[in-house]
């Protein structure tokens, strides 16, 4: 009896333990402090580059040699965490929520100290200049880690461009407003990244156009020959009803993956030391990892990395040969300064080399941004960008990483570059670019679209465009085909939201000087009286210079909140959550609340969860105020 019970108990225990001097397979189950699961977590051996993520059950499994000492774990809003290996084949652990607490607790492999950490004010923390907490784990009875705090410096050198917002404008001297649509979504995943750290977004982060367009909307697909349709709403403005609210949507024309064009792409992947972090360059071989699993035979991948210098790590690869692309991602390993210049032209170089006619010739550069070798001024950048773009090389940009994020460098880089940009602050979202949005992200179907919108003064006194700051273009840009707008991609939906002053309203607003020199505008006709504006576009097709003009009159009907669509709701809701972020002077009586129900009741058909991760991120926001 005693021979099987020993023989059970070293059984059990090798199920737990191996001999030492073998590699080994060890996996293990990540969950959060309620003991729910947590997908994609980043799981690293510490001081390498190898690493993976859990998958949507929390669980991981990771090869480890002799020498490899500390898994670390990491994930948004989470404390990361570093767990000793040892001879276990499984290690679980529970995640605990980033903290703001003043005395934390170091663990040692035996023991605890208690550490006093300097007083920080309640500002400091929210401004994000306080350090990062780094964990070391301990094991409970259960058998999982946990972590205990550790703090470690962080110097936060991250770069915005300043917004100054919109403000309103009278439509008797300033009937038109014209600007360049926006398809880039890389604020609102930075801002959620901010929240979910436990930290309010600087102000020049929200971008409030780019938050309303990360998320898709119900417009009805294009019919006849132009690839977009347009949709049109109006009501109060929920966070002043003294006003109207118009919502205008583009919907880009769906194609489906198989008549999509072939792809000359050229992967431009900073390597330099400062990606040598867990979201930084091991989140992004796993993002490019989802990107060459969708790829095509007739598809072209070629390899570029910069640090010290650039160089190509992958000569153009066929579709067809997706283990030869993905053994050159997973071998790639930080170290080094940042040659950004010198790596865009030779990714510049390496896709006219191989260009494909009639096909998407295109860069994807993955970076934090931080381009500090070479070519490295924006204006540098921008006009090097611009020459390429003319031959018909475009670019898309992916944001990673924090603490020296250089968000102003890679939005110029994008728009530019006939591009987009999104900032990649985990696995879903990383699935969202190159999986769910696979062909608005790579494949455009119109460039350089420009909106004008003509106000009707007969019923619109002043209007105010919300967002869109870095976007807007003169009058006179709107008929000229040699000024730059933006992409839209196939599939695409691209919102614009204006806040209206209606005719009529008693609201004191700005006052101008009567004009001396012309007649002040009047409706010319009782039918034009009856319009709210006209909407007016202008595109080029993705391989033509000469622009196609399309002219939209709009009557407006003015619908009660309760009978417009979940898109408009929705949209009003994200717009007025950015302005409560940025401190907007135009929120009025904007509130939390007041953007949890109207967003609650716009949720509609939520297939992946983008609209409820809203909803909790909002409600994130409000526990940090």
């Amino acid at each position: 009896m005693k021979t099987i019970i020993s023989f059970l108990v070293i059984f059990v225990l090798s199920s737990f333990y191996v001999f030492p001097g073998q590699n080994r397979v060890v996996s293990g189950t990540v969950t959060d402090e309620n003991g729910h699961a947590l997908p994609g977590v980043s799981v690293v051996i510490k001081n390498t580059s190898r690493g993976t993520l859990t998958d949507y059950s929390g669980t991981y499994s990771i090869t480890v040699n002799p020498s490899d000492k500390i898994l670390v774990f990491s994930y948004i809003g989470y404390e990361t965490l570093e767990v000793k290996i040892g001879e276990q084949v499984r290690v679980n652990v529970r995640m605990i929520p980033s903290s703001e607490a003043l005395e934390e607790v170091v663990v040692t492999g035996y023991g605890a100290v208690s550490v006093q950490m300097p007083e920080l004010s309640r500002g400091e923390r929210k401004s994000g200049n306080y350090s990062q907490m780094v964990s070391l784990a301990v094991a409970d009875n259960s058998g999982y880690y946990r972590g205990m705090h550790v703090p470690h410096p962080d110097w936060n050198t991250e770069g915005y461009s300043a917004i100054h917002e919109n403000g309103f404008r009278d439509v008797l001297h300033n009937p038109l407003s014209t600007f360049s649509i926006d398809v880039d979504k890389a604020s609102y995943s930075n801002i959620r990244r901010f929240i979910n750290m436990g930290q309010m977004p600087p102000k020049d982060a929200v971008r409030i156009e780019e938050m309303i367009n990360y998320f898709s909307y119900d417009y009805p697909e294009p019919k006849g020959e132009h690839p977009f349709s347009v949709y049109t709403e109006l009501s109060a403005c929920p966070w002043n009803p003294g006003h109207q609210l118009l919502h205008i949507g583009l919907k880009g024309k769906s194609i489906d993956k198989s008549k999509l064009p072939p792809s000359n792409l050229v992967f431009l992947i900073d390597v330099s030391g400062s990606m040598n972090s867990p979201n930084k360059l091991p989140l992004l071989k796993n993002a490019f990892t989802l990107l060459v699993k969708e790829l095509r035979p007739e598809d072209r991948v070629a390899i570029v990395v910069y640090a010290g210098a650039a160089g190509l790590v992958l000569e153009p690869t066929t579709g067809s040969e997706k283990d030869k692309m993905l053994t050159a991602i997973n071998d790639l390993q930080s170290g080094g300064s940042t040659a950004g210049g010198a790596g865009l032209r030779l990714a510049y170089k390496t896709a006219e080399e191989h260009f494909i006619e009639n096909g998407n010739n295109r860069i994807i550069l993955a970076t934090d941004g931080d381009f500090n070798v070479g070519v490295s001024s924006n204006a540098e950048m921008e006009r090097l960008v611009e020459e390429k773009r003319e031959k018909g090389i475009f670019m898309t940009v992916l944001g990673f990483g924090m603490g020296n994020y250089k968000d102003d460098k890679m939005e110029i880089i994008a728009d530019k570059g006939n591009g987009n940009y999104a900032y990649i602050d985990n696995i879903q979202e990383a699935r969202k670019v190159f999986v769910t949005e696979f062909g608005g992200t790579l494949f455009i179907i119109a460039k350089d679209v420009k909106f004008q919108v003509e106000f009707n003064p007969a019923r619109v006194k002043e209007y105010r465009l919300v967002g869109y700051e870095n976007r807007l273009l003169n009058d006179e840009d709107f008929n000229d085909d040699r000024k730059d707008a933006g992409e839209m991609g196939a599939g695409h939906t691209v919102t614009a939201l204006y806040e209206l002053i209606p005719t009529g309203s008693e609201e004191e607003t700005v006052s101008i000087d009567p004009l001396k020199y012309q007649p002040n505008r009047k409706p010319a006709d009782l039918k034009a009286a009856r319009e709210l504006m006209t909407v007016k576009l202008r595109y080029k097709k993705s391989d033509e210079e000469t622009s196609t003009k399309v002219e939209i009159p709009i009557k407006g009907e003015l619908l009660d909140i309760e009978g417009t669509s979940d898109s408009f709701r929705f949209s009003a809701a994200v717009a007025e959550f950015g302005m409560i972020l940025r401190d907007s002077e135009f929120k009025a009586e904007g509130s939390i609340a007041r953007v949890i129900e109207l967003a609650k009741g716009a949720k509609g058909v939520d297939e992946e969860g983008y609209r409820s991760e809203f909803l909790r991120l909002v409600k994130t926001s409000e526990a940090i105020n």
